[in-house]
């Protein structure tokens, strides 16, 4: 499925063949209502495709689909649903530079990290759930004497899953991966703005044998489709990626049926560099946490804050990388940042870099799309550093982009201090040579990861998700597995000589 062009122009290249209509019950089909949406390429402005809408009548196909295919699936030896999640993860590697240049696309994420990030995460997720799905073992618990109590774990059921549009490949693994696993059938809605590789990756579960009405794909907006699951009465847990806004109208939703919810909302992460910091690593280090992606990534180092002693030293060269840095067509490897994924959101950005503006905010670079002709259609914002203080909108609120604010501190309390002054509590990282400061301030930042003289750090194995108005719920590791079954306790009695409670 490769549609470069004949001159092996990477920028030339277009899919062979796209799947654009709903995935339900292991069919291809259209929305009941006959509604298309148009997915656009971030870079031109140009139509990739019109995908099929889904709204609320074909939430509702979707769940019965689910819930027909729920017996079979739960009830398989959990070692042949993970051999099936193995030989999906087999799969994507074998289309590792498809499903890139796809990715890249629809999102505007570049190639050169689609190839070595995203589509190598999402493959080491499926097998990381794969070799988990045996694995995953109950408990005998110690009680009084003649009974037995043991707690095994039991799949949810129908879950309803809701994914965002900037790592849309990725975190439809993260989602569906320990579903699966742990025997639940699934209702998924990628955002109508990048679906394509969630459909790309629904057509390969189909190839490689995972039965029909497992997995379901029900691209449409959030006001429909999205309400539809999180309000249906049949699905029996919602898993959410977005806004903090929208994670409250999804807990709203929920309480008809009192569906369990796992919700994985904004941040405004604090990346802390200190006067013991090895400078090159902290530049390098916080040029990843923000403009990775164009920034638009929930753990996002998005407010950096400099011990005054190295503020200056620590600029000239952040600013000297993030003024290298390549923007282009994503799908040139050469190109380092592409551009953002919808004009809805560049324009958002570029608010942002008013606000900054209006609340007194020093622009040391960019704050403005790019000057080349060349990128005029697209969503382009060039990576923007704000000079800004703790009580600013651009350090409270999330901007979601290429926009990092900086901030000074003079003593490790002041550096506390501004850190947990958000209402957000995602991810935090920090750079020093002092092991026994790092260990400390990892215990007191108000975050659900802290990552030390690194950022951005993700593995299958270790649990990610927030605290306060980040969320709740934890996707990956055994943590996943937990979101996804529901404990039961069972138990027996192994002594016939203890009477009943009512001898008679």
């Amino acid at each position: 499925m490769d549609g470069m062009s004949a001159s092996n122009d990477p920028t030339a290249w277009k899919p062979a063949s796209l799947r654009n209509k709903l995935f339900i019950g292991g069919r291809w089909v259209d929305g009941v209502e006959g509604g298309t949406i148009d997915v656009i390429n971030p870079h031109d402005g140009s139509v990739i495709t019109a995908i099929a809408e889904a709204k609320a009548a074909d939430v509702d196909r979707a769940v019965e689909a689910a819930q027909k295919a729920f017996p079979a699936w739960s009830s398989m030896a959990a070692m042949d649903r993970g051999r099936l999640l193995l030989k999906l993860a087999d799969r994507i590697e074998e289309e590792q530079a498809e499903l890139g240049r796809l990715e890249a696309l629809n999102t505007g994420h570049p190639f050169r990290d689609t190839q070595i990030l995203d589509v190598p995460r999402t493959a080491v997720t499926y097998r990381y759930f794969g070799g988990m799905a045996d694995k995953f073992e109950g408990s005998v618990i110690p009680v009084e004497a003649g009974f037995l109590n043991y707690l095994e774990r039991e799949a949810v059921g129908v879950v309803g899953q809701i994914v965002p549009w900037n790592f849309p490949l990725m975190f439809t693994s993260w989602k569906m991966a320990p579903a699966l696993a742990a025997g639940n059938c699934i209702v998924i809605k990628p955002s109508e703005i990048t679906p394509l590789s969630t459909l790309r990756i629904a057509e390969m579960m189909q190839e490689v044998g995972i039965p029909d009405g497992v997995v379901n794909v029900v691209p449409g907006y959030g006001q429909t489709a999205g309400a539809r699951i999180a309000e249906h009465p049949e699905i029996a847990k919602v898993a959410f990626t977005g806004s903090t806004a929208t994670g409250r109208t999804v807990v709203k939703a929920s309480a008809g049926n009192l569906k369990k919810l796992q919700l994985e909302l904004g941040g405004k992460g604090a990346n802390i560099v200190f006067e013991d910091a090895f400078i090159p690593a902290a530049v390098g280090g916080s040029a990843f946490a923000i403009w990775h992606n164009q920034g638009q990534a929930c753990i996002a180092g998005s407010r950096l804050m400099l011990h005054e002693s190295i503020a200056d030293d620590f600029m000239e060269k952040f600013l000297g990388l993030t003024e290298s840095i390549r923007l282009g067509n994503p799908l040139d490897p050469a190109t380092e940042m592409g551009p953002l994924t919808s004009k809805m959101h560049q324009q958002r950005v570029l608010d942002y870099c008013a606000v900054a503006r209006e609340e007194g905010g020093e622009i040391v670079t960019g704050g403005a799309p790019p000057d080349d002709p060349a990128l005029a259609d697209g969503c382009y914002v060039r990576p923007t550093i704000v000079r800004a203080k703790p009580s600013d909108r651009v350090c409270q609120e999330e901007v979601f982009g290429p926009f990092v604010s900086v901030m000074t501190f003079k003593d490790d309390a002041e550096a506390l201090e501004i850190a947990n002054g958000t209402e957000y509590g995602l991810g935090s990282g920090l750079w020093t040579a002092d092991l026994k400061r790092a260990h400390k301030f990892a215990g007191a930042l108000h975050a659900g990861m802290v990552w030390i003289n690194s950022y951005k750090r993700v593995n299958p194995g270790s649990p990610f998700g927030g605290v306060g108005q980040s969320g709740y719920g934890r996707e990956m590791g055994f943590e996943a597995m937990r979101e996804y079954t529901h404990p039961k306790s069972v138990w027996v009695n192994v002594d016939a000589q203890i009477p009943p409670y009512y001898p008679r």
